[in-house]
């Protein structure tokens, strides 16, 4: 089992076996915040800090009948489904995190508990629905002082090799990203958060629009055997000679995309810009005679 599952398991234990999902969340962020490496990150979501990631475990663990995911009138509970002990499995460090938390947060209900992670971690409260009434005008300033808005129109690339769903949205959160645009001709991936209709629904859960744009993407078949610097560049000049000839249309579409949303990226797998055709893209918007914004690897 993934350590990380192990670590929701043993919170779960410690806080006797059951805890709302909402809960969870924020206690969840509060016990990897003092984790010297964090088994989770964050999103600012609709009630605050989210993992997309711990929700997707959790949902496996539920389906392995090792928790119960009890609904209730209002909301639902995690619940521990097992006779099998994690917490003494875990790392010291991270039973010593999970028992301060425990002692921090021993006397907030739920919504007492939430408000206390807008305080201490005003970033993940951006989005809230419902901050506004929860915090004091002093504290939710300090909540909106943490919000990115951006008048400059601006356009992004970005890749998702080596990062999380979550540390990869906040990038295009703290950006001021309106539209994403993924220039991937097959949008799969091994990596959780990052196929089409994840990376679609994850997207649009904290504002940011998202759209598939085929046609700028390269043939998978071509992507084999991919060794050398050259292997890449021989490739990326037969993409700029043929793809994104054949398809200047999409490329006069994410102009205009640039015109109606102000500040877009593009997207796909690789890290670095220069091992990646969505780097070939942006050379060939630069090209464009009415073109004038400023361009950024995130």
């Amino acid at each position: 089992m993934y350590y990380r599952r192990k670590l929701l398991l043993g919170i779960l234990e410690e806080f006797d076996g059951v805890l709302s999902h909402t809960k969870l969340q924020k206690v969840l962020l509060l016990v990897t915040r003092k984790q010297s490496e964090k088994s989770f990150d964050f999103v600012p979501y609709k009630y605050g800090s989210f993992s997309f990631q711990a929700n997707q475990d959790l949902s496996t663990l539920s389906k392995k009948e090792i928790i119960i995911d009890k609904v209730k009138t209002r909301g639902s509970d995690w619940i521990i489904n097992s006779d099998e002990a994690f917490f003494p499995t875990l790392k010291k460090e991270d039973q010593a995190a999970i028992k301060q938390t425990k002692k921090e947060v021993a006397k907030f209900n739920q919504q007492e508990l939430v408000k206390y992670t807008y305080i201490k971690y005003p970033y993940f409260a951006i989005k809230s629905q419902i901050a506004e009434e929860l915090l004091t005008d002093k504290e939710f300033e300090k909540v909106n002082a943490q919000k990115r808005s951006f008048d400059k129109p601006a356009f992004f690339t970005i890749g998702y090799e080596g990062i999380s769903l979550e540390t990869y949205l906040n990038k295009l959160i703290i950006n001021d990203v309106k539209l994403l645009c993924d220039v991937r001709k097959n949008p799969l991936s091994m990596k959780y958060g990052f196929s089409k209709n994840q990376l679609k629904k994850a997207c649009e859960s904290v504002g940011i629009e998202y759209l598939h744009i085929p046609q700028l993407g390269i043939d998978s078949e071509k992507r084999t055997d991919l060794k050398t610097i050259n292997d890449y560049n021989k490739l990326f000049d037969e993409y700029e000679k043929t793809t994104l000839v054949e398809n200047s249309v999409h490329l006069e579409e994410i102009y205009k995309l640039t015109e109606k949303y102000k500040r877009i990226a593009i997207t796909c797998f690789e890290k670095e810009p220069c091992m990646c055709h969505r780097s070939k893209v942006a050379s060939a918007l630069k090209q464009l005679p009415r073109w004038d914004i400023d361009q950024k690897n995130l």
